[in-house]
C-alpha cells in the first residue's frame, strides 16, 4: 500500500456534499478532471492529489469554508461503504472503533486512526501518512466530522466530546467548531488531532447489530484490505530492493538491477514508464526514513546517515536540508515544521 490513495466513495461523498449546496455536479467534475466512468466503479480507487484539487473546488464553488466540517451532517455515513457496514454491526462502540482503526485504508491510506484510553478518557486521533495530503485541514475536519455523526447513529443516542483538538492554526473563529462537535472546547495548534469523550461511553451498545451480518461484512472487508496490500507495481519491486540495500552503503542501481535480474536499461525504462527515476525512489525512501529516524532519541545524526546508506554525516545533512529546508538538527527540535 502506497498511502497516496483513498476510494471512489470518499470523491463521491464530497460531490454529493457539494450537489446539496447548489453546485454542478458535471461542471464540478470537469474542473477536477473527473468523469462519470471513473466514479462508478465502487472498487476503483483515485489519488490522494486529485481529492485535494476537489475539496479546492468545492470550497470555491460552494462558497463554504467549513464544508469539510459539514461533510458528516451532509451525508449518510452508511454511504462510506463496507466500513461502515462492518461498524453498524459490531456489538458495542468500542468494539467498531477497533474495525475503524483496522479497516480505514479501505476508504483512504493517507491518515491513520488511532484509539486509546487515557486517565478514564478515550481518544481517538488521526496522524496524516501521505506526503501527498497537501491540506490536511480537509481531511482531519470531513473524517472527524463523520466519526462524532457514525457513532452517534450507531449508538442512537448523542455523544458529548469533552474537547475536539486539530494540531494546525484556525483562520476564524471557533463557533462553528462548537457547534458541529456540540462541545466547547476545540483548541487548535495542540499536539495532536482527534476528539475525546467520557470512558463511559466506550461500551455502549450498536443499535439494531446483527452478529451475522457482522461476521459477513467482516470478511469481506477483510479480503479487500488484503487485496489493497498486494502492490505488484515494479517501482515498489525496486523500492524494495533499495530498502535491503540500506546497510552502510547506498544502494546501486546495478546491484538492485542484479537483484530483480534485469539489465540497467530496462530497469531505468520500466521506471520511466511508471513516471519515476530510480534517484528519485532512493530519494524518497531516505527521505522517509529519515524523517521517521529523527524522532528517536537514541540514534545519533552519524547513526541514521549510516543507517541510510550515507558515507559521511555531512552528506546525509546537505540532502536533508534539500528534501526539507532544514538541517537534521533543526528538524530534530521541532519536527512540525516538515509536512
Amino acid at each position: 500500500m502506497k498511502n497516496n490513495s483513498l476510494s471512489v466513495a470518499s470523491f463521491n461523498l464530497i460531490l454529493y456534499a457539494a450537489q446539496q449546496r447548489g453546485v454542478d455536479y458535471t461542471t464540478l467534475c470537469e474542473k477536477v478532471g473527473l468523469t462519470t466512468e471513473m466514479l462508478q466503479d465502487p472498487d476503483a480507487r483515485l489519488p490522494i492529489k486529485k481529492v485535494q484539487v476537489l475539496w479546492k473546488e468545492a470550497v470555491e464553488m460552494t462558497g463554504d469554508k467549513h464544508l469539510a466540517l459539514h461533510l458528516g451532517e451532509s451525508i449518510n455515513t452508511v454511504a462510506v461503504g463496507i466500513l461502515a457496514y462492518v461498524m453498524m454491526h459490531c456489538p458495542t462502540l468500542d468494539k467498531a472503533l477497533e474495525k475503524l482503526c483496522q479497516y480505514q485504508d479501505i476508504v483512504c491510506d493517507g491518515s491513520k486512526t488511532t484509539v486509546f484510553i487515557q486517565n478514564d478518557l478515550v481518544y481517538v486521533t488521526l496522524t496524516q501518512l501521505s506526503d501527498e495530503m497537501l491540506y490536511p485541514e480537509y481531511a482531519f475536519e470531513s473524517e472527524l466530522s463523520i466519526y462524532h455523526a457514525a457513532m452517534k447513529g450507531m449508538i442512537g443516542r448523542d455523544l458529548p466530546l469533552k474537547s475536539v483538538h486539530f494540531n494546525y492554526p484556525t483562520y476564524s473563529d471557533s463557533s462553528e467548531y462548537q457547534r458541529v462537535f456540540q462541545t466547547q472546547e476545540v483548541v487548535f495548534e495542540s499536539n495532536f488531532t482527534g476528539m475525546v469523550f467520557e470512558k463511559k461511553y466506550f461500551h455502549l451498545p450498536i443499535i439494531n447489530a446483527n452478529s451475522n451480518l457482522f461476521s459477513l461484512f467482516d470478511k469481506h472487508a477483510q479480503s479487500i484490505l488484503e487485496g489493497l496490500k498486494q502492490d505488484n507495481s515494479f517501482k515498489e519491486k525496486v523500492k524494495k530492493e533499495i530498502l535491503d540495500g540500506l546497510k552502510g552503503e547506498e544502494p546501486s542501481l546495478f546491484n538492485v538491477s542484479r537483484s530483480l535480474g534485469i539489465g540497467l536499461r530496462s530497469l531505468q525504462m520500466k521506471l520511466k514508464e511508471e513516471g519515476v527515476t530510480f534517484q528519485q525512489l532512493l530519494d524518497e525512501i531516505r527521505k522517509n526514513l529519515a524523517l521517521k529516524h529523527l524522532q528517536e532519541s537514541h540514534l545519533s545524526t552519524t547513526d541514521i546517515a549510516y543507517l541510510l546508506g550515507y558515507s559521511e554525516p555531512s552528506v546525509f545533512s546537505r540532502s536533508f536540508k534539500k528534501w526539507t529546508g532544514h538541517t537534521p538538527n533543526v528538524y530534530r527540535k521541532n519536527p512540525k515544521m516538515v509536512a
